[in-house]
């Protein structure tokens, strides 16, 4: 394993142009839903928008639940919640996340529709910013509340074809926001996080110092599960044990040696196909707020 230190910087120009675009439009809208991966729940934030929400309501959602530890997302919402923000874990694909996001939504802005309402106004619906990074499954969440006649397109101002506004129901509308990562990782561990998880693509990092860092979660919090998918004898050797995964697994080169770089690729492939089970990659005692 190199010990070459990871210098990574990926802020491809439409990402400045997002927060440009994000900046102008949270004038328009009530509140955030920021999306997060609950395998990674703190790497998967993106510290721009922290930046750019300020005290705005705040309704975090943990996808990707049925990728993590059920334990784990418990501790993880009772540690993100706080006066402004409310936390909730949503599997996008089987939830009925149009009423999750509804009810919540109108949770946080409660106080403020009665305050309406005292006066005598008709409240508007709310209006919700959806963001968060890429991979975060933000587009499969917008899909599955919007049906295409709820689709809702126009001359708002900072509206582009990037930007899209879905109507929920009569309460509740979202803004659609592109993906968005930061400018560089301060923090490696981060990167390296969310390579694990695919949320930055293979090419951005050095697939071999990210095989590393997961095999190295692995062996200590999950050796058994390590154990029971490549029959191996768990050592404190990682090249080692990755010939060994590679030998286990047939994935051999001429002269029967094992094809490393092959090895390294396909137990990657086996963390994003959940070979391992329920993974939560960051766990909440170990991170500090």
């Amino acid at each position: 394993m190199s010990n070459q230190k990871l210098n990574i910087q990926w802020f491809p120009g439409h990402m400045t142009k997002a927060k440009r675009e994000m900046q102008s439009m949270l004038s328009m809208v009530d509140m955030v839903i920021e999306l997060r991966d609950a395998r990674v729940p703190n790497a998967s934030k993106n510290p721009l928008i922290d930046e750019l929400v300020g005290q705005k309501p705040r309704l975090i959602v943990l996808t990707k639940i049925d990728k993590a530890e059920d334990e784990e997302t418990k501790r993880w919402i009772q540690l993100l919640s706080n006066e402004y923000t409310v936390v909730v874990g949503v599997d996008v694909l089987h939830d009925n996340v149009k009423k999750i996001i509804s009810e919540n939504a109108l949770f946080l802005m409660k106080e403020k529709r009665e305050r309406q309402i005292k006066k005598g106004m008709n409240p508007r619906a709310v209006r919700c910013m959806v963001c968060g990074i890429p991979n975060v499954g933000k587009s499969t969440l917008i899909n599955q509340i919007a049906a295409k006649k709820t689709l809702v397109t126009g001359d708002r101002p900072g509206v582009t074809k990037n930007t899209r506004w879905v109507k929920v129901n009569k309460d509740i509308e979202l803004l659609d926001t592109p993906g968005v990562l930061w400018p560089k990782f301060e923090d490696e561990q981060i990167g390296i996080l969310l390579a694990i998880t695919g949320a930055i693509r293979d090419q951005v990092l050095p697939l071999e110092e990210v095989a590393y860092a997961a095999l190295k979660y692995l062996k200590a919090y999950f050796p058994e599960r390590l154990q029971e998918a490549y029959g191996v004898t768990i050592i404190e050797n990682n090249y080692k044990l990755f010939l060994e995964i590679g030998r286990n697994r047939n994935l051999l080169q001429k002269g029967n040696e094992v094809d490393y770089n092959r090895t390294i690729e396909t137990f990657m492939k086996d963390i994003r196909a959940n070979r391992f089970g329920k993974i939560t990659w960051e766990r909440t005692d170990a991170v500090h707020e």
